[in-house]
């Protein structure tokens, strides 16, 4: 397939390892560029990940990508991210192109499975590149990959495809970064390092006057300028793709002095966990990700967020000990609330032979209703009200839910009876209204004196939040220099480490 290339500028923000900030620099860069009156839109050709987001025009895609697109200040749209992976189990995942569902992949069959894939990834990037000014791209863990670099179309792939520069960002809070950075380029063969045009130095905690012998080391022996390097940004949160970074919510504020304990039970298949984000982020609330189940029977409020495996993580579940304690809880009226997934688990049967294949199984029967997969995945973004507050979410499931006539109260789209709460809606507590009211709620119900505060919503913080990013990389990069990469493309001359050789 022919790749259009007379369009409008790009980057590609690669990462010497996964989390390195490729995520959070992409959307400052989408932020700075809209700022400057610039139309840009992110892209990342390939995302794994059970964090996703449904578009307004039910198209799935990664929730980073959807988080750049608001940075961006335009619509998210299914060419931003056109393959979704969201791992099934460590060999198989299931596979979203353009926004709908396209089947399976087991690990031995991802040689051929992954042409069709990339053809779909760089179609889209044609497509976003022919509509807006600049696309800025995230490539997925480390470029120095090499033994994935066959039939790559995520990194170094998709930046020869496309003809674009990469600025490869490293996280010097972990240590290493210069050998990191060094070591991304020289492992990479002589084509794949004609893009690699600088570097960027990420969560730098200190006297940046210490760094500079290094950053000049580092330059000298690659021959790429580091462009800057960013500060660590406490107060930086971001809808992250990676489920384990629901253990460490930087954003949250409840932690010392919190009177209200919200436990979310941490599934082996958790998904979409940026549900918490807005429990974590609000004063007086603190939110433990957590295995155990005595943390589960000692919180206030315990949570069972989505997951991309609900009969497997409900024998989990039931395995681990948590499935008793939350039964404990709920027969001494103590607050749960289950989100999707979670929700399924809180029936009392399951028919699953799509998910799982596992046929009819019990469930933790603590709401009236049972729960039947179907084939169809079920992608909407609906909306309603609770006690007269308004609030909308999005949906991503299999499984279709049927409530027994007259058995509980109506929560949102699912049910309430007593302190069990379950709905299929992802997303509720973002509406700063509706989360401060149902809190307060189980909050009494959970015997705590816990109050609402007048803190900004979470929709300003997080637009706060990506004006941060951007300020930043405004005050600390070279953003002319960036600018230059952007318009112009691959620098000419980019000379070659040859590993092992002395550079000199």
């Amino acid at each position: 397939m022919d790749y259009v290339d007379d369009v409008g500028g790009g980057l590609l923000i690669a990462g010497t390892t996964s989390d390195a900030g490729k995520s959070t620099v992409a959307a400052g860069l989408c932020r700075l560029l809209a700022r400057q009156g610039i139309r840009v839109a992110p892209f990342k050709a390939q995302n794994m990940s059970n964090n996703s987001m449904v578009c307004a025009d039910g198209a799935e895609i990664g929730r980073a990508q959807w988080l750049q697109a608001i940075a961006a200040g335009v619509q998210p749209e299914s060419a931003m991210n056109p393959v979704l992976l969201k791992p099934g189990s460590d060999r198989r995942s299931h596979v979203v192109l353009r926004g709908a569902p396209w089947g399976e992949l087991r690990a031995g069959e991802w040689a051929t499975g992954r042409r069709a894939l990339a053809d779909a990834a760089y179609q889209a990037l044609a497509e976003l590149r022919a509509r807006f000014d600049v696309v800025i791209c995230e490539g997925a863990g480390s470029p120095a990959e090499i033994n994935l670099r066959e039939g790559d179309y995520v990194n170094m792939g998709l930046a020869r495809k496309a003809g674009l520069p990469v600025l490869v960002v490293g996280d010097i809070d972990r240590g290493g970064v210069l050998a990191a950075m060094t070591g991304t380029v020289a492992l990479l063969d002589r084509a794949d390092q004609a893009h690699v045009a600088a570097f960027l130095v990420n969560k730098f905690r200190g006297d940046p006057a210490l760094l500079a012998p290094g950053l000049h080391t580092l330059t000298e022996v690659t021959g790429r300028p580091v462009l800057g390097v960013l500060p660590w940004l406490p107060g930086v949160w971001l809808d992250s793709e990676d489920a384990l970074a629901i253990a460490r919510w930087s954003g949250s504020e409840g932690g010392a002095g919190a009177t209200l304990r919200v436990a979310a039970v941490r599934f082996p298949r958790v998904s979409n966990a940026t549900d918490l984000d807005p429990l974590a982020a609000e004063p007086g609330v603190a939110v433990t990700v957590t295995a155990d189940p005595d943390v589960v029977a000692a919180a206030d409020v315990v949570v069972l967020p989505g997951t991309r495996a609900t009969v497997d993580d409900l024998r989990w579940l039931r395995e681990r000990g948590i499935a008793k304690a939350v039964a404990e809880r709920a027969a001494l009226g103590r607050p749960v609330l289950g989100i999707c997934g979670g929700y399924e688990m809180l029936a009392s049967v399951i028919t699953d032979d799509v998910e799982s294949g596992a046929g009819t199984v019990t469930g933790l029967d603590l709401l009236p209703c049972t729960v039947r997969f179907t084939a169809d995945k079920n992608l909407g973004t609906p909306g309603g009200s609770w006690r007269g507050h308004p609030v909308g979410g999005y949906e991503i499931h299999h499984g279709v839910v049927e409530p027994v006539p007259g058995g509980a109260e109506p929560f949102l789209d699912g049910l309430r009876r007593d302190a069990v709460w379950g709905t299929m809606w992802h997303g509720i507590f973002e509406h700063d209204h509706f989360r401060r009211a149902w809190l307060a709620e189980v909050a009494e119900q959970a015997a705590v004196a816990w109050k609402p505060s007048a803190t900004p919503g979470f929709a300003a913080r997080r637009q706060a939040m990506l004006d941060g990013i951007a300020d930043a990389i405004e005050q600390h990069a070279d953003v002319p220099a960036l600018l230059r990469l952007v318009e112009d493309g691959v620098p000419p001359g980019l000379p070659w480490l040859r590993l092992g050789q002395d550079s000199a």
